[in-house]
């Protein structure tokens, strides 16, 4: 099916020439991404209103929305659009767990949707694209967070749509430039009024914009509205659409604040509200059993129970963790994006290897006391897609390797299966012990 717009025998072209895309038709996997997506979004609400109480961290954030729309302040450590979203829920459809977690289906299905136009539009590959939406489609913890009333998802979603809008922009910078840099940057404000670890991954279209200026004019980045990346937005229009748009967005997400009755914020203290939250936020050094740190999050070492209890007439469980085959096979795929990023001009698996050490990274270095594996959402998605692409070039080879591609996608699939009882809250029918089959490590339990 050719892309729309474009005659039939269109071939890869523009700032991306280097990614190492053969001359082949660009035939939009669109249709194909649309199905993974819609069965995503079938699976996830499966039981989606079991259990039907509030569990795992739900307590934080559900217990705020509701305090949100009585006007009293609660959870203050972190942003409000997830709480915000979570209560606008509330409001319009009940307070009841089914109410409380659509939104964030909505949200990953969304997220799943845009990761995946991502992809199309940084790499130009149609099985890559198509792969990488099924793999994060079935990497467990998207799933996961897809079916809790957490913040999670809200930033995750609406940070893919923003990147999404980056990269198609920077494609194809003759089609809705503006439109689409505003709808970029309205996205990024939005994603981190949700939450703010995705920072890392959203300082990357304004660096991205300002070194491809300077690639095409040097150091010269004053004057020539039609110089590149994108013809006709200069460097200060730019920095509107990508930073001050951002920001704006962010601080409206507030507003609700500045109207509480008790300790309401300040419209006009935007840093001593963060040096607040900040303080907030390292406050809590007390030790939590599920804790973990990056590097074990990177080997999918330790797993945590969101609600293993009987509940609902059933033993049930819900277990947080990642793929068992993809997330390991995610990092030599890792190793070889690297390497054909520097080594083949790779600009594609460069992108997501760099978006995987950023959000990684971000963990690494921050020095919060208490960490968990969901913060590992971010980097593993990016992790999928350094899976697809190389999948996509082993089965480009056509050698005797070419297996590999098709036996991975079945060796994913057929985990996802296996586990999708304890991670969608099944009856489990041998009691309490009824875990021991899936523990495979015992860091897991």
């Amino acid at each position: 099916m050719p892309l729309a717009g474009r005659r039939r025998h269109s071939y890869s072209a523009g700032p991306m020439q280097g990614a190492g895309l053969s001359r082949e038709p660009l035939r939009d996997p669109l249709p194909w991404c649309l199905a993974i997506c819609f069965a995503f979004l079938l699976v996830c609400l499966n039981r989606l209103a079991i259990p039907s109480k509030i569990y795992f961290d739900e307590i934080h954030y559900v217990v705020a929305a509701r305090k949100m729309l009585e006007g009293v302040p609660a959870n203050r450590e972190h942003p409000m659009l997830g709480k915000e979203v979570i209560a606008a829920a509330i409001r319009l459809l009940g307070d009841r767990p089914w109410c409380w977690r659509i939104p964030m289906v909505l949200f990953g299905t969304l997220g799943l949707h845009a990761f995946g136009r991502m992809v199309w539009y940084v790499s130009r590959r149609r099985l890559a694209t198509v792969l990488a939406v099924f793999l994060v489609a079935t990497d467990f913890i998207w799933f996961t967070q897809s079916r809790i009333a957490m913040l999670d998802m809200v930033q995750a979603g609406l940070g893919m749509v923003a990147l999404w809008q980056f990269a198609a922009v920077i494609r194809e910078p003759e089609r809705m430039a503006r439109l689409r840099l505003a709808a970029c940057g309205v996205a990024m404000g939005l994603s981190l009024g949700a939450k703010w670890s995705i920072l890392p991954a959203l300082i990357v279209p304004g660096l991205a914009f300002l070194a491809l200026r300077i690639r095409e004019r040097g150091w010269r980045l004053i004057g020539t509205r039609g110089a590149g990346p994108i013809p006709g937005v200069s460097l200060a229009e730019a920095f509107v659409w990508l930073g001050l748009v951002p920001a704006a967005v962010y601080w409206s997400t507030y507003m609700p604040g500045f109207f509480w009755a008790d300790r309401p914020i300040d419209p006009l203290g935007f840093v001593a509200q963060h040096k607040y939250m900040i303080k907030l936020q390292d406050s809590v050094t007390r030790l939590h059993p599920y804790r973990s740190v990056w590097y074990q999050w990177m080997f999918n070492w330790r797993a945590i129970w969101y609600l293993y209890e009987f509940v609902d007439g059933s033993q049930r469980g819900i277990l947080l963790i990642g793929n068992p085959f993809s997330m390991l096979a995610g990092l030599p795929a890792l190793c070889w994006c690297i390497w054909a990023g520097l080594r083949k001009g790779r600009h594609d698996a460069l992108t997501f290897a760099g978006f995987y050490v950023l959000t990684l990274g971000v963990w690494a270095i921050n020095g919060k006391p208490i960490q968990f594996y969901y913060h590992y959402l971010l980097p593993a998605t990016f992790l999928m897609a350094c899976l697809a692409l190389a999948l996509d070039a082993l089965w480009r080879r056509g050698d005797r390797w070419r297996w590999l591609t098709p036996t991975a996608l079945v060796l994913t699939l057929a985990m996802f299966a296996y586990f999708y009882p304890i991670l969608s809250a099944a009856v489990l029918h041998h009691g309490k012990k009824s875990f021991a089959g899936w523990m495979w490590l015992n860091s897991w339990r």
